[in-house]
């Protein structure tokens, strides 16, 4: 019988997956993509007596075909930390879910194991934008500043690899960079050693640089809204660029927009991190939005609906 592992393709997705794959080695079938492919449990062919661990995806966007593999016959292990609205309640469903600003998957599966690997829920939490929680499990565990600061330079250059629209912009396919970790218990190691890891980091400083370089188009009150142009380093940067600007201006919400083609963008909004709630509530005002409290996004907002867009997050964030 088949085992499938499905996870999001960003820091927060691998760094789940890294961790329990440490702790209970297993062959698996690996389903991932890009950061925004969300659906993904309708491409897993699971059958009655198959197994599958599912990772920071959210629940809410999968639960059709989530109550269609359980009605197959195959049992779920779910860990996730966006808004998973209402949960199936079946006996060979497991859940650890929790939506509270604060906490990603990598944090959910290191609470699981008890912090058996806990460098790389470290480098998790840096990827997924939780700096302060990461630096105080960092501190807590009697890392070095200089180890702390290695992982979260290696956390957000994994984050940032999972962006765009299709793997052709990604610089390494999520599940091939899954595969390159597996044999390192301690990311520090693999952030010193592989050339891929350089690669990344490399990569993700040339395409920040280009996103700074753009000016806002758009200054609200408490909140700033920023327009990307349709290019393979902007598809790459989008949500790293979002986190760096929350990071910059903590007090601030921010919604980076990238255009995608003629007719529409693709949104991702951050909550500001001194009030990191919102996000998601906002965004599932606009059809293909979802996320969490403090980050969300927005598949596709058509160009029509721009200043709908504008009005709504000036409203969700007023100061």
């Amino acid at each position: 019988m088949p085992h499938f592992d499905v996870f999001n393709g960003d820091a927060d997705g691998l760094c789940a997956l890294q961790q329990l794959r440490l702790a209970q080695p297993r062959e698996a079938l690996l389903v991932t993509g890009p950061k925004r492919a969300i659906a993904l449990l309708e491409r897993v062919p699971a059958l009655a007596g198959d197994t599958l661990t599912v990772l920071d995806i959210s629940l809410h966007r999968n639960r059709a075909a989530l109550q269609d593999l359980l009605d197959r016959g195959a049992t779920v292990e779910y860990f996730d930390h966006h808004f998973a609205g209402e949960v199936p309640s079946h006996p060979r469903l497991r859940t650890h879910l929790d939506p509270s600003a604060g906490v990603c998957t990598s944090l959910l599966v290191d609470r699981h194991l008890q912090g058996a690997h806990r460098s790389w829920a470290i480098a998790g939490a840096f990827g997924d934008n939780l700096p302060d929680v990461a630096r105080e499990l960092a501190a807590s565990s009697g890392l070095a500043q200089g180890d702390t600061r290695e992982l979260r330079q290696l956390g957000e250059a994994i984050n940032y690899n999972a962006y765009g629209d299709s793997e052709a912009d990604l610089l390494v396919p999520p599940q091939r960079l899954a595969i390159l970790l597996r044999p390192f218990r301690d990311p520090l190691a693999f952030a010193r050693s592989d050339p891929v890891a350089r690669a990344l980091a490399e990569g993700q400083a040339a395409d920040l640089e280009a996103a700074w370089r753009i000016p806002p188009e758009r200054l609200l009150p408490g909140a700033t809204l920023v327009l990307l142009p349709d290019a393979p380093w902007a598809r790459r940067v989008q949500g790293v660029f979002a986190n760096a600007l929350s990071q910059r201006h903590p007090d601030r919400a921010h919604a980076v927009l990238r255009a995608a083609g003629d007719a529409d963008f693709v949104v991702s909004v951050r909550a500001p991190r001194q009030r990191p709630h919102g996000a998601d509530q906002l965004c599932l005002g606009f059809g293909s939005g979802g996320g969490r409290s403090a980050a969300a996004g927005i598949d596709r907002l058509p160009r029509r609906r721009l200043e709908e867009f504008a009005q709504a997050f000036a409203r969700a964030f007023a100061t």
